[in-house]
């Protein structure tokens, strides 16, 4: 991986220098992101598969370069950054109401969730999260591939139930 790494680096540090150029406005520290931004790729290669290098790190660097730009900001430095790109990255993200929102809703899925049998809540797991087959769960779990089924769909409504009481409120 280092080798596809160090060739990738090499033959785009160009165009990745010119991107977080474009947001940081200033070239030495343009060129310190970057090589921040290969660092951190290098290091996650090493504790899992990453797929898309090329993105991973274009998407490493932009992150670098607007948490750069974010701390000028604080810093009152904000003339060597495209302000304009850190709004719009900034505007990007949830408001206050709608984080809390979702935080109340993943409170009462994990609720729901709790209030399941644990053989339902275990093929929940398996089909969603782990997108197993019904035919592997039943397999696993030593079940018919019919209670799968029945366990699954009493998982499903009993989330939906839980959720539209959650949004009710």
């Amino acid at each position: 991986m280092t080798d596809v790494m160090s060739t990738h680096f090499r033959s785009h540090s160009r165009s990745l220098l010119w991107r977080v150029l474009r947001i940081v406005r200033d070239s030495h520290a343009a060129e310190d992101l970057i090589q921040d931004a290969y660092l951190k790729v290098h290091q996650a290669c090493h504790t899992r598969p990453v797929e898309h290098i090329e993105a991973y790190l274009n998407q490493t660097a932009r992150n670098l370069a607007v948490d750069h730009c974010r701390r000028q900001k604080r810093e009152g430095v904000v003339e060597s950054c495209d302000t304009a790109i850190l709004e719009r990255v900034e505007a990007e993200g949830p408001s206050a109401e709608t984080a809390m929102i979702h935080k109340e809703r993943l409170a009462s899925f994990e609720a729901a969730l709790a209030g399941l049998p644990q053989r339902a809540r275990q093929v929940l797991e398996l089909s969603r999260v782990e997108d197993w087959s019904n035919v592997r769960i039943a397999a696993h779990l030593g079940i018919s591939e019919r209670t799968v089924f029945n366990d699954l769909k009493l998982a499903l409504g009993h989330c939906r139930d839980a959720m539209t009481r959650a949004e009710g409120r």
